[in-house]
């Protein structure tokens, strides 16, 4: 035959052998002559990579727990008026560093590209070296003419709402 995928080669191939005989494990009960420690000669088990304290260390970390303890439990945090910081004066971008960043400079140039290849008219007139509506989109930001506002907002609430001219 000239098929070599038969399930009968591959039956051929992988028989399963018989596991050996394993020896039966023998538990032999306690003696009764087994000697008791103390509970200062008891051995305890050590967890792998812990040291034992010693009694200074034992005693500065129940004080850490008293401490802990008497602390005043906030239950509910008070509400924060999310606040916008001007772009005005010096030192205009107060939030984040004073370039765009690449997760906003991909947003923008995704979002722009996504709108001139719906039918957007381009800001800018359109050189002979852009094939696609990403170059087009990124020949519009390096220009600084796309009409975007990028809001930064910090883990408070706060924000700053930055205008797409003033970055580096």
């Amino acid at each position: 035959m000239l098929m070599s995928d038969e399930p009968e080669d591959v039956a051929a191939e992988t028989e399963e052998v018989a596991p050996e005989e394993e020896a039966p494990i023998v538990v032999q009960p306690a003696t009764e002559t087994a000697e008791v420690l103390t509970e200062e000669e008891e051995v305890k088990p050590a967890k792998k990579g812990k040291k034992e304290l010693s009694p200074e260390e034992i005693a500065e970390q129940e004080r850490l727990q008293r401490i802990i303890a008497a602390r005043e439990v906030i239950e509910v945090d008070p509400v924060h008026v999310s606040v916008e910081y001007e772009t005005s004066g010096k030192g205009k971008i107060m939030i984040g560093p004073p370039t765009l960043t690449r997760f906003e400079k991909a947003r923008i140039l995704g979002a722009r590209a996504l709108q001139l290849s719906l039918g957007a008219p381009p800001f800018i007139s359109v050189p002979k070296e852009v094939a696609t509506s990403l170059d087009l989109a990124y020949a519009e930001l390096e220009k600084r003419v796309i009409p975007i506002t990028i809001r930064r907002v910090l883990p408070n609430g706060d924000f700053q709402n930055i205008p797409i001219d003033l970055f580096d």
